[in-house]
C-alpha cells in the first residue's frame, strides 16, 4: 500500500499545479467536452469503443477524448489530479485511494466487464495443460497490487499453488511491454491481453494456453469512475456517459462478432479485421461483458476478497461509499 500512499501524494502536488486546467463550458456544438483515461486501449473494452463509433455519446450530448493511461495508478493519478474527468481501470484503485484517506475520492458508477480479459500464453501448444505446469516456471505477470496480477495469484491459489513459493513471476517489465519482452527473453510464459495474446500466435511467438477470465469466473474487472467532486453538477453527464456505454454494451451483445469488429476497427487501426474478429469471438464465448452497467455489492465483496487474500487489503471498506448504482440502473431502464 506505499506505492499507492506515494502515488496519491504525487497526484495531489500535481492536482494542486492543474487547478481550473479542465475544459468547461459546452462546444459550438452544444456537445460538452469530457476527458476519459483508459487504462488500456483493447479490444477487451468493446463496448466502449463500440458506443463512440456509433455516435452514442455524442447523442448523449458528450464530445468525449479518450486517453490511455497504462495502468490503474497512472489513470488514477491522472483523475486525482484533474487531468480527466472520469477514469476506467480494475476498482481496486478507487479503494487503495479511499484506504489512502483522499477526501475528494472516486466513485464507481458503472461496470463494464465481468471476467478478466487476459490469457496465459505459453511457448508452444499445450492441448492439456493444467495450472500445476506452472510451478518451478518463469511468468511475465504484472504490476504488484493491480487487477491483472491479483487475478492471476486469485488462480494460482484456487489451484493449490502458491505465487511466492512455486513458481517465478516476473513483475519487473512495464504494463504493455511483456508481449516484446516474451519474443526475446527466455521466460516460460506470459500474461497477455489482447492483441497481444493473438499477435504473439501470429508470429509464431506462442500460444494460448488458458484464458484468465474463465478460470477465475466472474470478476468486477474495469468499472468507471469520478472524483466526488465531479459528480456535483455533473450528473447528466454521467448519467449521459452511462447511457451511451450501455448502448454500447447493448450492441456488442447483439451482433456477430464480424459485426462488432467492422464497428470498432478504426480505434485498432494496426490490427486487421480478421485478428479484430478472431479476438471479439474469443471474449464473447467466454461472456466478457455484461448485460448491464449496475456494479452489484456482491461483486464489489468479490473483488475486496482478492484484494485482502493478496495483501493489498486489511479490512473492507463500505460499498456504498464507493459505489453508486444510481445512473447504471437509470441507463438499463431506457
Amino acid at each position: 500500500m506505499k506505492r499507492i500512499a506515494a502515488l496519491l501524494t504525487a497526484a495531489m502536488v500535481l492536482a494542486a499545479s492543474l487547478a481550473g486546467c479542465q475544459p468547461k463550458g459546452n462546444t459550438a456544438g452544444g456537445q460538452t467536452p469530457v476527458t476519459l483515461n483508459e487504462v488500456a486501449h483493447s479490444i477487451f473494452y468493446a463496448p466502449q469503443y463500440a458506443a463512440y463509433e456509433l455516435g452514442y455519446f455524442k447523442e448523449e450530448g458528450i464530445d468525449l477524448t479518450i486517453v490511455t493511461g497504462f495502468g490503474a495508478d497512472k489513470v488514477m493519478t491522472a483523475l486525482v489530479a484533474g487531468e480527466a474527468d472520469i477514469g476506467f481501470m480494475g476498482s481496486e484503485a478507487s479503494i487503495y485511494t479511499y484506504v489512502n484517506g483522499a477526501e475528494d475520492y472516486a466513485v464507481n458508477f458503472a461496470q463494464l466487464t465481468q471476467r478478466a480479459g487476459n490469457f496465459l500464453v505459453a511457448r508452444e501448444a499445450q492441448p492439456d495443460f493444467q495450472w500445476s505446469d506452472l510451478k518451478g516456471k518463469t511468468v511475465l505477470g504484472g504490476r504488484a497490487g493491480g487487477m491483472p496480477e491479483m487475478v492471476f495469484e486469485y488462480i494460482l491459489k484456487k489451484n493449490n499453488i502458491d505465487p511466492q513459493a512455486d513458481l517465478s513471476i516476473d513483475q519487473s517489465i512495464d504494463f504493455g511491454l511483456t508481449a516484446a519482452a516474451f519474443s526475446s527473453n527466455d521466460a516460460d510464459y506470459t500474461v497477455e491481453f489482447e492483441p497481444h495474446a493473438t499477435a504473439l500466435e501470429m508470429e509464431g511467438n506462442g500460444v494460448v494456453v488458458a484464458s484468465l477470465g474463465v478460470d477465475s469466473g466472474y470478476v468486477p474487472y474495469t468499472a468507471y469512475c469520478a472524483k466526488q467532486s465531479y459528480f456535483k453538477g455533473h450528473e447528466d453527464i454521467i448519467q449521459g456517459f452511462t447511457n451511451a456505454i450501455q448502448k454500447g454494451m447493448d450492441y456488442v451483445n447483439s451482433h456477430s462478432a464480424a459485426e462488432v469488429a467492422k464497428t470498432i476497427q478504426p480505434q485498432f487501426p494496426e490490427t486487421d479485421l480478421e485478428t479484430i474478429t478472431k479476438i471479439v469471438e474469443r471474449y464473447q464465448e467466454q461472456d466478457t461483458w455484461k448485460e448491464d452497467t449496475v456494479f452489484q455489492e456482491d461483486s464489489f465483496n468479490l473483488l475486496q476478497n482478492i484484494l485482502m487474500e493478496a495483501g493489498e487489503l486489511e479490512e473492507k471498506v463500505p460499498y456504498d461509499k464507493l459505489v453508486t448504482t444510481v445512473y447504471s440502473e437509470k441507463a438499463a431502464e431506457e
